[in-house]
């Protein structure tokens, strides 16, 4: 029987901290959520064992059909990373994509296009992207209900793609000029 491959194949040696990766129920979709590589780290000895990786996109929600990105969410550290996310994902993102990228250390919101793609950027220091993601576009609990966990990514996603973002449009470069030297605010058990 022959496996027919798909762009979420192509992106799982990204895979780190993998809390599910599944097929929805829209026919070639495939939904994962955990953590992106976007950076290895360097070979660490002979036997090609690697360092932990330099650059991840944290609390990942992504949502591929066979050959296009249709939904990519995370938390970056630092806009600085986002030519990393480019390089792994940019082919994939298209006219019909949606990218929402909370990151830490811009001091406002803004919205850009690339490849036809919305990319939208948020400040974020601390909080979880997936729940951010929920309020963003006002989903309930009950938009949820009885849904496997790759429909609720695709719930998200049809919610984004009619949802108008009231952020000015700026380019990245344009924001990397006024990036700050916020930090990710974790609050753990005391």
């Amino acid at each position: 029987m022959l496996v027919e491959s798909t762009l979420m194949d192509r992106y799982e040696p990204l895979y780190f901290n993998a809390n599910f990766r599944e097929n929805a129920s829209e026919s070639g979709w495939v939904a994962y959520r955990g953590e992106l590589v976007l950076k290895e780290g360097e070979v660490a000895d002979a036997q090609g064992r690697r360092k932990p990786p330099v650059h991840v996109l944290k609390q990942v929600a992504l949502l591929t059909s066979a050959d296009q990105v249709m939904l990519l969410s995370g938390s970056l550290d630092t806009l600085q990373e986002f030519p990393f996310l480019i390089e792994k994902f940019g082919d994939g993102l298209k006219t019909g994509s949606v990218a929402v990228l909370f990151t830490v250390n811009i001091p406002d919101p803004f919205v850009t296009t690339t490849n036809g793609a919305r990319l939208v950027f948020i400040p974020l220091v601390q909080g979880m992207a997936w729940n951010e993601l929920i309020d963003l576009v006002a989903l309930e609990k009950s938009d949820f209900k009885g849904q496997s966990a790759a429909d609720k990514v695709v719930t998200v996603y049809r919610a984004l793609i009619d949802h108008r973002f009231k952020f000015p449009e700026k380019s990245v470069e344009e924001a990397m000029a006024s990036t700050t030297s916020a930090k990710r605010e974790n609050h753990g058990a005391i």
